[in-house]
């Protein structure tokens, strides 16, 4: 994720400039800087009239899980009838994926004319990336007349821009150790910055089964009482077809086993949202189905993303990992893992969560500023290196992987998903 703050004193390209020109102008400012806070992006969006009278808005942070509760949550949404506004980030191929309505990402087109307006607005005031993306695509809702919006938070939640609006509900879905040289040095510390979504008297839900302790008297100090799972709300699942919804104040559901996004972890997501929406009405009352139809259709490019013998997941943090190993046995064995991964991120953790599950363990070349080549990777796994096979290209891990049986999962971050998933469509598009 790139938040490279805006000081250069350069022309910004033209009204009639393309989607890609505007975001080469917008990475080419310090794209290596990170800046939170609120302060600046918060005038650009009043100047721009975004925190007047906002649709009904949904917030959602969290380590892990946070883009699939929010695919999840603006797909509810629109089955009750609302137009809904869904701003997620990163993207894998292209931006538009970003800033989508009622399901499909907007036209480039749409996106430019935001960032037009946005620019019109900006005056001396410094941007970043992210929250250029932020405003645009809230002008692009407000723009299309959405009735509802679920914002996705980038990097923490207290000083994220999507927290310049005061949102009507707000969901934490997992607490881990990501990012911790810029949201604290210790899990408390985090759960603190990514709590700074919640309002007081605002729908606040956390569905992180294992919270800091220290988060709840926190929370109580400025007066907000969230949803925690395990208390309000409850999942249980044999593994069976079904698992079960159980609200401490009210009935018990029994829903589908979302075929395309398996596990605990994602059955706590959906649980959360669906505690989330529960607690909107009468804003938001699901209709009839609802919840079954849109939990079989769960699903995210990316996310224990099954093509053929592939299987994709952006998994690079040591929770995710975990989570992705105890989903590994229920795949055709052996496991071939072929990983590529962001110099900050815990490489040893995560080798060490998957080894188990896997047989042969191939690394790649991450490109960019941040990633590692395979060789340095290598080395950073140390005694784990012993395993491994430092191959380097995507495309020769990929074909090395497949000369022998069982499923190739690739993972790591977004980036390997991406050069890997450009492959696979392109062998499944010569396979017609």
């Amino acid at each position: 994720m790139i938040h490279g703050v805006t000081t250069n004193t350069g022309a910004s390209p033209a009204a009639d400039a393309s989607l890609a020109q505007w975001l080469d102008w917008q990475l080419g400012l310090h794209r290596d800087e990170i800046q939170l806070g609120l302060e600046r992006v918060a005038r650009v969006a009043d100047r721009l009239g975004l925190r007047r009278q906002p649709p009904l808005t949904l917030t959602i942070g969290g380590t892990n899980g946070k883009g699939a509760a929010t695919r999840l949550a603006a797909d509810l949404l629109q089955r009750v009838g609302h137009c809904v506004g869904q701003f997620t980030s990163p993207h894998l191929h292209d931006y538009a994926e970003r800033i989508v309505v009622n399901g499909q990402p907007v036209d480039p087109a749409c996106i430019v004319e935001a960032f037009v307006a946005i620019e019109s607005q900006r005056g001396d005031t410094p941007l970043t990336y992210f929250e250029f993306g932020t405003l645009a695509a809230l002008w692009v809702f407000r723009a299309r007349g959405c009735t509802a919006q679920v914002l996705e938070v980038g990097l923490g939640g207290r000083l994220d821009a999507v927290n310049l609006l005061d949102a009507d509900a707000a969901l934490i879905t997992s607490i881990g150790t990501d990012h911790g040289d810029w949201l604290g040095d210790s899990r408390q510390a985090i759960a603190v910055e990514k709590a700074g979504i919640f309002r007081p008297g605002k729908v606040a839900v956390c569905a992180e089964h294992a919270p800091p302790a220290e988060l709840a008297p926190h929370l109580a100090e400025r007066d907000i009482r969230p949803l925690w799972i395990g208390q309000a709300f409850s999942v249980v699942s044999d593994g069976g077809p079904h698992w079960q919804l159980q609200a401490a104040d009210g009935p018990t559901l029994s829903l589908p086993q979302p075929p395309h996004l398996p596990g605990l972890h994602q059955l706590r997501n959906a649980a959360g949202v669906i505690t989330l929406l529960q607690h909107l009405r009468p804003s938001v009352v699901l209709p009839e189905g609802a919840l079954d139809a849109a939990l079989r259709a769960w699903a995210l490019p990316g996310r224990f993303e099954r093509r053929g013998r592939y299987l994709l997941d952006v998994a690079h943090n040591a929770e995710a990992a975990l989570a992705l190993a105890t989903l590994l046995p229920g795949v055709p064995q052996p496991v071939h893992l072929v990983l590529g991964m962001l110099s900050d991120k815990p490489c040893e953790d995560v080798v060490a969560a998957l080894a188990p599950q896997v047989q042969s363990i191939r690394l790649v070349d991450t490109p960019g500023p941040r990633g590692m080549t395979a060789t340095t990777l290598a080395r950073r796994l140390g005694d784990a290196a012993r395993q491994v096979q430092v191959v380097g290209d995507m495309r020769a891990a990929l074909a090395q992987a497949t000369q022998s049986a069982g499923t190739v999962l690739v993972c790591g971050s977004f980036m390997t998903v991406v050069a890997a998933r450009d492959i696979v469509i392109e062998q499944e598009a010569a396979r017609g």
